[in-house]
């Protein structure tokens, strides 16, 4: 019987190059992070110059993330966010003010040239994550695309969407986890997934924010909430070897205007790096 092959470390990973740095291939930890939608351009800012502040202090590589628009918003009054449009105006003026790398979502082939001419990652939400067309056309424009596996998605089926990739010599591309479903409204983190997919050869990523929505139950009786599991989940994905975390923060993680319960307060992101860097600094040892 042939043992699985265990990653505790970045190596024999597609290395992705993202302005001055790298992603995989043996590059540094790297952080994605930002609120969960485009909310006031000065808090954003205050967002992404703290994070990078936090990550440049602790050796990891940081991109910005925000999304403009989040189209699967079924709850009537739920904010979206600005729209695509009004959004990409909002990172052009956030990049211009924060020397940062930027990440948002795409929904849409024909959004896909646009934004790309603002952003540096095009990232393929999870709900969209077999939608090859949009998958290609992310692609075409020839910038790194992270794409989120759906939570009704086994790991093994990504290798499926990678290979469609490939076939168009396509290889900058980011697998991302967040979770898979576990009865109705209730997430759970599959450490093997991590493992799995690592074996595809590309820059893995854990969504530590989405993969604690869960339904109340967990709560036990309000005594956790969410993003307390946010740090243990991390700490265990970085001993698993991946190449990089995805945390959405906020400043008052209560006032965020979407996903608050999985936001990560600002003032906690140096804690969850350093554990991050120390957990990654033993596996490299």
């Amino acid at each position: 019987m042939n043992e699985i092959p265990i990653r505790t470390h970045r190596k024999d990973i597609h290395s992705i190059q993202i302005r001055n740095f790298k992603l995989g291939g043996g590059a540094p930890l790297f952080l994605i992070a930002g609120p969960c939608l485009v909310e006031d351009v000065g808090l954003c800012i205050e967002i992404a110059r703290e994070a990078q502040h936090v990550c440049r202090g602790h050796g990891v590589s940081f991109i910005f993330k925000a999304s403009c628009d989040k189209a699967n918003k079924t709850i009537k009054g739920s904010y979206r966010g600005p729209g695509w449009r009004a959004g990409l105006d909002r990172l052009f003026e956030i990049k211009s003010q924060v020397d940062v790398p930027i990440l948002t979502d795409i929904h849409e082939p024909e959004q896909c040239k646009v934004v790309a001419e603002v952003v540096d990652v095009l990232q393929i939400p999870a709900l969209l994550s077999k939608q090859i067309d949009l998958i290609l056309a992310a692609a075409e424009t020839k910038l790194p695309v992270n794409i989120k596996k759906g939570q009704f998605t086994a790991p093994w089926e990504m290798s499926n969407v990678l290979n469609r990739l490939a076939d168009h010599n396509y290889h900058d591309v980011l697998v991302t986890e967040r979770g898979c479903m576990f009865g109705y409204q209730t997430l759970i983190s599959d450490m093997r997934s991590l493992q799995i997919m690592s074996s595809f050869g590309n820059p893995v990523v854990f969504d530590a924010s989405h993969s604690v929505h869960s339904n109340e139950m967990i709560t036990a009786g309000g005594k956790f909430q969410h993003r307390d599991f946010i740090r243990p989940l991390t700490r265990s994905a970085i001993a698993n070897g991946v190449d990089g975390i995805f945390v959405e923060i906020h400043p008052e993680p209560d006032k965020a205007l979407s996903d608050a319960a999985g936001t990560l307060a600002l003032k906690d992101l140096d804690k969850l790096v350093d554990e991050m860097v120390k957990i990654d600094q033993v596996l490299s040892e």
